[in-house]
């Protein structure tokens, strides 16, 4: 392997002149451009000589050819048909490089490194990837509820998606819910919009999920967990007592006595409950009715 096929950064216009390509708005395509964000990923995901890498719409293989430098193996997955065919152009000088066209949501991470990382991955993978903006929560969702999780994902995302997922009890949503029962997430640092080519509208920030690896939980979560989360969450502004009875079709009455059996004031608000009160709810709950949940 050589350096041969890296992509220079402040290359990015050029080459994309140069295949006769643009970025496509609607797949979100913004390519890093800056030797200093490039760094900070890098440097954030901790690679080691023996680490396999998911990297999810790798584009012009920027920081694709970076991760190859690091690790034993980068597995690209890219939708684009023109970028797969630029991206194999970019990086044919590395070996250790596998471009997959590929839906990354429909790829299913134990059966892609079975078929090409079987011998290298023995403790697992990561995943690294500067993602579209309109795909990060399912994206996350979909590699940290898989049945093989990654040891660690550090991604570009919007700024404000970033800090809605790190956000602590007072502040929390659905998605700092979604992501926190599966991992610590944590900013590392921000990108501006200059970092891309083109560039967004919004700033971006180095993220990175360390998943737990027993759940954050005493159990993993279930459907019933997140059942539970999402009838708090579907009107936020509105006290639980409300929201719940709302949400699951309970009297509220009833939702009133069992917030009050889970130890959680009525009068309290979605995102100021802690992972353990959604659980000790969700534990309440199917502890009084066993069909509540089975029916909503």
């Amino acid at each position: 392997m050589n350096g041969a096929g890296q992509v220079p950064p402040l290359r990015a216009r050029a080459l994309l002149r140069e295949l006769g390509l643009k970025a496509k708005k609607r797949l979100g395509q913004h390519f890093l451009v800056d030797e200093s964000a490039l760094k900070k990923i890098v440097e954030a995901a901790e690679l080691a000589p023996e680490d396999v890498v998911l990297e999810v719409g790798p584009g012009l293989g920027i920081l694709t050819c970076e991760l190859a430098r690091r690790v034993a193996l980068v597995i690209a997955l890219e939708m684009d048909e023109e970028m797969v065919r630029a991206l194999r152009h970019t990086v044919r000088d590395f070996h250790n490089i596998v471009v997959l066209k590929a839906d990354a949501l429909q790829v299913d991470p134990s059966a892609v490194l079975r078929e090409h990382a079987a011998q290298l991955a023995p403790s697992g993978y990561k995943v690294v990837a500067n993602l579209p903006y309109y795909i990060t929560s399912p994206m996350l969702r979909h590699f940290l509820e898989a049945s093989l999780p990654p040891r660690l994902i550090v991604v570009t995302v919007q700024r404000e998606v970033g800090k809605r997922i790190v956000a602590q009890p007072g502040e929390m949503s659905l998605l700092s819910v979604a992501v926190q029962i599966y991992g610590q997430p944590k900013i590392i640092a921000e990108v501006p919009p200059q970092s891309f080519y083109p560039p967004p509208k919004v700033s971006s920030v180095v993220l990175r999920i360390q998943p737990h690896t027993a759940g954050r939980l005493p159990a993993q979560p279930t459907r019933e967990f997140f059942t539970v989360v999402r009838a708090g969450f579907s009107a936020p502004r509105k006290q639980l007592r409300n929201a719940l009875a709302n949400g699951m079709g309970l009297p509220h009455a009833q939702t009133v006595s069992l917030l009050e059996k889970a130890g959680i004031a009525p009068e309290r608000r979605a995102e100021t409950l802690s992972l353990p009160e959604w659980e000790k709810l969700r534990e309440t709950l199917a502890g009084e009715r066993n069909d509540i949940l089975a029916q909503s």
